[in-house]
Parts: structure tokens; sequence; C-alpha cells
């Protein structure tokens, strides 16, 4: 066996490993697991629980106008009788689509451009970085408030989606970049270009899966930004237009009434805290898997907040 394919073992055999310790890391985590836990609740709730009840989202009933929660409307009803249950399924099954959308494609886009960035160098670098740095200046809730009200309902999800992933992966790139940086120079990355590797294999076989763990964080943290912003987009009417409906135009609608009828407000508000937080949660015990001195440090803090 020859010194080059030694290193690309040793190589796999160490991913392996740390992925196996990461893994253990994580599951010692028990906020992480919880939130994990409450994410796939809210997944599978919102895409099994329409089928479970017996109103549509859209579905009229003018006998039961403004009802609060009850055996037969356990969130209650809004102002033209729909049953805010379906509505808050439907809205929260929008926003999670939207939300791990955007981050998928923003994390994927962040990873292809940073790792080429930061392999190839010279000036193909400087032209990526510059485009990056443009794009953080451009004002992208101008850009998305003028063209996704124009559009209709699936149009405009489609067009949201795009329109976020676009401008959400700059940060990361940079992030990518940097590790690029630093991960072409090691032994297995030398190994693989000397083998004859072309460019492209180099950065998906073997510089983005030794940042997938770093991806992965990101990602699971943008979803919480993503839903986020879609929720603000869509409270400001610039998101997801009727007659499609989202956690974001749910608490759009009801803040209008919100002393008055505060279920109509309640519970896509209280869903999309629990959401974000959960999201957050995850993104946060992988972050600490990834970095136990993260973990260290914020235990020293709060210790020394304790003495005080």
């Amino acid at each position: 066996m020859t010194e080059i394919q030694i290193a690309s073992t040793d190589a796999a055999v160490s991913a392996v490993g740390r992925r196996t310790l990461l893994w253990r890391r994580f599951l010692r985590n028990k906020p992480a697991i919880a939130g994990v836990c409450v994410l796939v609740l809210l997944f599978v709730g919102s895409f099994i629980g329409p089928y479970l009840l017996p109103y549509d989202y859209q579905q009229l009933d003018y006998t039961a106008l403004l009802q609060p929660p009850s055996a037969e409307h356990p969130f209650g009803t809004n102002q033209i009788g729909q049953d805010v249950l379906a509505q808050t399924l439907r809205g929260l099954q929008k926003s999670l689509i939207i939300g791990i959308c955007v981050a998928i494609f923003s994390t994927a886009i962040a990873a292809l451009v940073g790792a080429l960035a930061g392999y190839v160098g010279g000036w193909p670098d400087r032209v990526i970085m510059w485009l990056v740095d443009l794009l953080l200046v451009v004002p992208s809730f101008i850009i998305i408030a003028v063209f996704t009200p124009r559009l209709k309902s699936s149009s405009s999800i489609a067009l949201l989606i795009l329109l976020l992933a676009v401008f959400g992966w700059m940060i990361t790139a940079r992030m990518v970049r940097g590790m690029t940086l630093s991960l072409r120079e090691r032994e297995f990355v030398q190994a693989a270009r000397y083998m004859g590797a072309p460019t492209h294999k180099i950065i998906t076989s073997h510089i983005v899966p030794n940042i997938a763990s770093i991806l992965i964080i990101d990602a699971t943290l943008n979803v919480g930004a993503a839903i986020l912003a879609e929720t603000g987009l869509s409270f400001l009417g610039f998101g997801v237009q009727k007659p499609d409906i989202s956690l974001g135009s749910l608490i759009a609608d009801g803040t209008e009434s919100a002393l008055t009828y505060p279920w109509l407000f309640l519970f896509a508000g209280g869903l999309l805290v629990i959401t974000v937080l959960s999201a957050n949660l995850v993104g946060d015990g992988l972050r600490d898997a990834v970095d136990p001195s993260s973990t260290r440090a914020r235990s020293r803090k709060r210790k020394k907040k304790a003495k005080r």
C-alpha cells in the first residue's frame, strides 16, 4: 500500500470515529433530544393531523362564528367560521416546508460556493468574495416584498423559498471558505490531488464531507431563522399569499383581535415559539457535540453567576 493510499484510509477511519463520538455527545444532550422529538411531532402532526380532522382549513361554518375553543372546535373558530386548529396545522405545515427548504438550499449553496472559493483561490476566490459582499448589502427585504405579492399562492411559496435561500447563504459561505483554506493543505486532499482527482471531485468527496458537521449545525439553526423571516414577511403581507396560509399570516390576522378573541393569535404564536425554540435547541446540541469547549464555557459562566 502506498503512502497516498495510507493517508486516504487513515482520514476515512478518523472521520468515522469522529462521527461516532459526535453522535454520542449529542445523545447525551437532553434539551437537544427533546427538541428533536418536538420537531418530529410537529412535522408529523402538521401533515397527518389535517386528514384526521372533520374540517378542512378552508371550510366555512356560518353557525359557529368566533366560537371559543370547545370539544367540536378545540382551537375555536375565526370570523368566518373556519376551524382554527385546521388552519394552524396548515400554517405550521407551510412554515416548516419553507424553513426546511430554505435551510437546505442556502446551506448547499454556501457549501459549494465557499468550498470552491477556498480551494481554487486566486482570482476566482476574489470574484466570489466580491459577489458575497455585494449580496450582503443588497436590500433583500425590498426585493422579496416587490416580487412575492404579484404571484399566485403556489408560485409565491416557491419564489419565497428561492429568494430567502438566495439571500441567506453568504455568511455561511465565508465560514466554509475559511475552513477550506486550511483543509486544502491536509494530507488526504493533497493525496487526492496527486492521484489526479478533478477539482469538483475533491470538493464534493473530500472537503465538504469534512465540514459536514458544521454545515448540519448551520442548516439546523437556519430552519428557525427562515421560519422567523417568513413569519415576519407574511405578517406584513409580503410572504405566503392568500388563499394559502402560514403561521405568520395567521398571527397577522389574529393580532387585530388578540385581546377580545385571543385564541385567534395564541395558538399560532405558541406553535411558532415552540418550533423555533426546538430548532435552536437541536442546533445548540449539535454545536456542543462538535465543540465541547463551548459547553464548558457556558457552564463556567453559569457557576460564576450563581456564586454572585
